[in-house]
């Protein structure tokens, strides 16, 4: 498994800061309950504390990290019912993108969904979890991106990594592969143009992750 947070090799603007931090926190690198320093991450990533500190507050509205005044920030514990809800706002969202993203998608936006679908299938097949999920979410991005709807996308991308917390954690081959199956099913739809059918797959494949928070 790669490192996320390591040093990087040019100056990084605070959006980036936080995209690092928050992938080691969904990851695992940085566990529930571990408190995080902003000299230290500012150190492993070879930054200055300031996009750090920027980066951790915007982390802490998002719920991935808690700080407690004058003392410490600890990343959170997984709450399932935080989860849950987080889940059904993602799902809405992704119907609504579905939706509006069917209509526009091209025959490369489909290959791309294929292709993401294939490294997906390769990924649970070797118990590979980080990568099974960057696939998964570069096939559900065609259809954000599709959609043109700035405000999906960034609901989507605030809530997400609620979800890839619990779901990596409790990360299943079986499971996974029957959303190979339904990732099929939805690029099906997506070449019929047939928009009601993409929109129910879509549902079915987000309500159950909602199922998994219980």
């Amino acid at each position: 498994m790669s490192v996320v947070l390591e040093p990087v090799r040019r100056p990084l603007l605070r959006e980036t800061a936080h995209r690092l931090i928050r992938e080691a926190i969904v990851r695992g690198e940085l566990p529930p309950g571990s408190v995080v320093r902003d000299a230290e991450l500012a150190e492993r990533l070879g930054l200055s504390r300031a996009p750090v500190r920027d980066a951790l507050a915007r982390l802490a509205d998002e719920g991935l990290v808690r700080a407690k005044p004058q003392s410490h920030t600890r990343v959170t514990p997984i709450d399932a019912g935080e989860v849950r809800d987080a889940a059904a706002v993602v799902r809405a969202m992704h119907e609504l993108a579905a939706r509006t993203g069917v209509p526009q998608l091209t025959a490369e936006h489909l290959a791309t969904m294929t292709e993401a679908n294939q490294r997906f299938d390769a990924a649970v097949r070797a118990g590979d979890a980080d990568e099974a999920m960057r696939a998964d979410d570069e096939l559900h991005d065609v259809l954000i991106t599709a959609c043109g709807n700035r405000a999906v996308a960034a609901t989507i991308d605030r809530y997400t990594p609620l979800i890839r917390r619990l779901e990596r954690l409790r990360f299943s081959v079986p499971a996974a592969r029957e959303s190979v199956a339904r990732h099929e099913r939805l690029i099906e739809a997506c070449r019929g143009a047939d928009v009601e059918a993409a929109v129910r797959v879509t549902a079915e494949i987000w309500h159950e992750l909602e199922e998994l928070a219980d």
